[in-house]
């Protein structure tokens, strides 16, 4: 646990950066470089002085930046000449197996001048030689496989590091889009949405008291009602009302009302109890992944029937979404590109699920998505 305390400094430290928290930010670069150094990670300390260099020189502490990128670069140049010494070792050994060699063939040519004196002599001293040569040799391959497999584990943590880095700022970005949603829609309704109510209230009672009145308080209390309408619409789409007060399963059956029309039905069936409710950031996150796809459906697919269905199974949620579109070859797409699925799968991933995709040409497209409940 000590070796990897300053890599978990490091990676908080750029996350803190990253979200803008700068006193912990700073905190965490000096903590992983305090723990760095005090279990002799030179690799772990040059990384950390490079990203506190970064960091550093983003906040314009210009002085400080170039300190910690000479602490790197010094860094760097000592591993790379503790690198140049083990070649050159492993170079000595080359030359020592050399020396042997000459050994054995001045020992061969002495052994056929005394061939017919010391002939039992010779033979027993071959064998030492060559048992000794084998060890060696041994010795030397096993060395190798060692150095490969040290290196090939430098590399595997070097990718766990950076894998790291990247859920952390896909899950920043996905709670910092669902914190900025429910603050905008708040604000529309207990702000916005309450000051326009209280207008039209005003406005109401001065219509009651006035019996002739301008066209212009009349236009002005239609575009007031219209304001309210459109605010109140907006803030049911960031977080819908019904998803709050009644949960994720009656949330989707409205979903799947709200989007049939008369070319597109979607069709929903769910086996678990319509009152059951999850933790709110639960249903919230499923909420709007489902909602995407549907969107991804009607924009996309071409479709006249879709299939909306929920099932619970060991402790975990399962739901299919099928529909008979023009499909696509899934050989041939990307994830990275394209329908938003790429950002589907990220918040999946977010929840410790999984998400598959089934599709061909002209026989429609399948969508099966299994999250634990306790995510």
């Amino acid at each position: 646990m000590e070796t990897t305390a300053a890599v978990t400094n490091m990676l908080n430290g750029m996350y803190y950066s990253y979200i803008k928290d700068n006193p912990k930010a700073d905190y965490n670069f000096k903590k992983g470089i305090e723990n760095a150094i005090k279990y002799d990670e030179k690799t772990d300390l040059s990384y950390i002085y490079q990203e506190y260099s970064k960091f550093l020189s983003k906040n314009k502490n210009f002085e400080a930046a170039y300190k910690n990128l000479s602490s790197f670069q010094q860094l760097n140049d000592e591993i790379n000449l503790q690198d140049k010494a083990k070649k050159a070792k492993i170079a000595g050994i080359n030359l020592e197996i050399d020396e042997y060699k000459r050994e054995i063939d001045k020992m061969g040519i002495e052994s056929k001048k005394r061939e017919k004196l010391f002939h039992s002599e010779s033979a027993r001293k071959n064998k030492m030689t060559t048992i000794i040569l084998s060890l060696f040799l041994i010795s030397l391959i096993l060395f190798y496989f060692f150095y490969q497999n040290t290196k090939l584990k430098q590399k595997n943590r070097i990718k766990d590091i950076q894998n790291k880095i990247n859920q952390n700022l896909i899950n920043a970005t996905i709670d910092g889009q669902e914190n900025e949603r429910k603050k905008i829609a708040l604000f529309l309704h207990d702000t916005i949405s309450a000051s326009l109510s209280s207008a039209g209230m005003h406005l109401n009672v001065f219509l009651s008291q006035h019996s002739s009145l301008p066209a212009e308080i009349t236009k002005t209390k239609l575009i007031l009602d219209e304001t309210h309408d459109k605010v109140r619409d907006l803030s049911h789409d960031l977080i819908p009302t019904l998803l709050a007060r009644f949960g994720l399963l009656y949330a989707l059956d409205d979903l799947c009302e709200k989007y049939s029309n008369s070319t597109l039905h979607f069709e929903y069936q769910n086996t678990i109890p319509i009152k059951k409710r999850y933790t709110e950031k639960f249903e919230t996150r499923l909420y709007f992944i489902i909602s995407e796809l549907l969107n991804n459906i009607i924009k996309h697919s071409d479709a006249s029937k879709a299939l909306v269905c929920l099932i619970e199974n060991h402790n975990e949620m399962i739901i299919e979404i099928t529909d008979n579109g023009k499909g696509f070859d899934i050989n041939k797409f990307n994830f990275v590109e394209g329908f938003g699925l790429h950002q589907i799968k990220a918040r999946i991933n977010n929840l410790n699920g999984q998400f598959d995709v089934k599709s061909k040409i002209n026989e429609g497209t399948s969508i099966n998505i299994s999250v634990p409940l306790n995510s």
